[in-house]
């Protein structure tokens, strides 16, 4: 395929270089949360398109021909591949082609519509559910968007959204179209060789996507028609019911082969549908897989994912453990100081690069019946020395989190990491690789909830651990945040900093295989503990607020107001 023209800036989600050249095709973010006022609904919104400047006329950003923008739902482990996947197609036309802006006198130009289709049977056939599907136009300004003489007349930009938003026939929502860039991040810092927060700029932080806009594709479907049998989140038999376990992940594909036109200065694509980007897991593309690879891993499936093993050793020794640890390159990254991964865990452990994390347990009668022992999972969790994070890291990406000792909360265990104690996770759905894993049995945290944490499921754990409410005893119970990251992801969702947390090995240290300094008698937390659970990175919420109803994500930016 040719390389397709690409622009002077976008986020960080320009991730991989044969994506970087082509923004319309590149996923920037994937979210998937129970809906919070519609709770018999989950909500995905994927996004694509990076860094879209509001003024940036007059070809304003829009979703590309010619490109299949997907989102896939794996429902049940048993079967391969995708049980359900949603399909949209994008169509442009100029209205009126004789002038040089975007909007005039009622018409507009790069107007675009889209096809969305379903299938239920992996991929083999779809059914079109929506036709004719309307995406609002770049909020351009008030003389392009209110101006009944001049412009398109609307009440407002907000009007063109709730206007865009279609329900099919078996009740999903739709919106698809122009957005705040719900993301956060200093992407200043943090390529700055890991300076997150910054050092020495006077406490001063900058959330490099502020008053940026992105294109998401959002729809709202009713837990019956995600769950694998048909039921209602009523039919839970718990708040960890595990067949209540979704994965998601979005994808955009492009045809092989590009034909430029010489007598018109068009172009024809043919050829076979290619993977161009996807995404599930945040950040996996970006901070996990080496610039070498990363083109491969966007090629790739999650399914092709469960036989490729070239890219595990990334996971099992992650490149970010080598700045939090001391023997290593710890020193030479201040900002991230308060994060060390654990060298002698409970006087036995090291889960520094290179080393074998739990893996000295392996077939000991001390894992016996746990996720750990490999008549229960196989050799999922413990497959080898010298893999320090199979135990941890890997499996928050490529598997989810079994309610399986050891995975349980230190509340209740006695002490021992391999006892039993509180559950407050089970997304566990070993299909394949990279996706958004969630438990949509989960109960929602309402927003406005003192309770409510942009640190999800670390938050869980805090609560569960230190919080009288819920550590008198290790009785399943609900827990505020347990439907955040990465148990799915909400909008608010602070995952730049929980990612960096669980490098540092706090979901480790939320069921028992406690910190280096808790040996000498430090009552829990430990000082190392609170490091990791204070670190921030200085920027833990987005620049703009979320709506309080479908799409959830915010009305673009203007291009007059920046």
């Amino acid at each position: 395929m040719l390389a397709l023209p690409g622009f002077g800036w976008a986020s960080s989600h320009r991730e991989a270089p044969l994506i970087a050249n082509d923004p319309l095709a590149d996923n920037t973010d994937l979210y998937v949360f129970r809906s919070p006022d519609d709770t018999n609904t989950v909500t995905i919104i994927a996004n694509y398109i990076p860094g879209e400047a509001p003024f940036g006329g007059p070809n304003y950003h829009t979703f590309g021909e010619n490109i299949r923008y997907e989102i896939h739902i794996d429902n049940d482990a048993n079967v391969a591949g995708d049980e359900i996947i949603y399909r949209f197609m994008f169509t442009r036309v100029n209205e009126d082609p004789t002038t040089f802006f975007n909007i005039r006198l009622g018409q507009q130009n790069l107007k675009t519509t889209y096809t969305m289709e379903k299938s239920t049977n992996g991929g083999v056939s779809f059914s079109t559910i929506i036709t004719g599907g309307v995406v609002p136009p770049a909020n351009i300004g008030p003389r392009s968007i209110e101006n009944g003489t001049v412009g398109l007349g609307a009440a407002n930009y907000n009007s063109l959204m709730t206007a865009a938003i279609r329900t099919t026939g078996a009740g999903e929502q739709v919106f698809c179209g122009p957005v705040d860039d719900p993301f956060f991040v200093d992407l200043g810092s943090i390529f700055d060789l890991g300076d997150a927060p910054r050092q020495n700029s006077g406490g001063i932080v900058r959330d490099g996507l502020a008053r940026y806009n992105t294109h998401t594709i959002a729809i709202k479907v009713p837990i019956a028609l995600l769950q694998k049998n048909g039921l209602p989140v009523t039919a839970a038999t718990d708040i960890l019911d595990g067949n209540f376990v979704i994965g998601v992940w979005a994808s955009a594909s492009r045809q092989a082969t590009r034909t430029l036109n010489t007598s018109n200065g068009g172009y024809v694509d043919s050829g076979n549908w290619v993977q161009v980007s996807r995404l599930g897991m945040p950040l996996t593309n970006e901070a996990v897989i080496p610039i070498g690879m990363k083109d491969f891993w966007n090629a790739l499936t999650p399914y092709q994912e469960i036989t490729d093993t070239t890219l595990d050793g990334y996971f099992y020794n992650p490149e970010l453990a080598l700045y939090m640890d001391d023997s290593q390159f710890g020193s030479a990254v201040p900002a991230m100081a308060g994060l060390r991964v654990q060298r002698n865990s409970l006087g036995a452990f090291d889960f520094g690069n290179g080393h074998d994390g739990l893996f000295a347990l392996k077939g000991t009668p001390a894992v016996a019946g746990t996720a750990l022992d490999d008549n229960v999972f196989g050799t999922l969790l413990l497959p080898g020395a010298g893999k320090p994070r199979s135990a941890d890291i890997w499996p928050i990406f490529h598997t989810g989190v079994p309610a399986v000792r050891p995975y349980h909360l230190l509340t209740g265990k006695g002490g021992d990491p391999l006892a039993a104690g509180k559950p407050f996770i089970n997304n566990f759905l070993p299909n394949g690789g990279d996706m958004l894993r969630l438990n949509m049995a989960v109960p929602v945290t309402p927003r406005n909830s003192p309770d409510f944490s942009s640190l999800g499921v670390v938050w869980a754990a805090v609560l569960g651990i230190t919080d009288p409410r819920f550590n008198a005893d290790a009785t399943l119970q609900v827990i505020p945040n347990m439907d955040g990251f990465p148990n799915g992801r909400r909008l608010e969702d602070d995952v730049t900093r929980i990612e960096l947390q669980a490098v540092a090995g706090i979901a480790l240290a939320a069921i028992g295989v406690t910190c280096d300094d808790q040996l000498n008698g430090v009552p829990v937390p430990s000082n190392l503990m609170l490091n990791i659970v204070q670190y921030s990175t200085g920027v833990e919420a987005n620049d703009t607020t979320f709506k309080s109803s479908f799409p959830y994500v915010q009305t673009p930016w203007r291009g007059t107001d920046i």
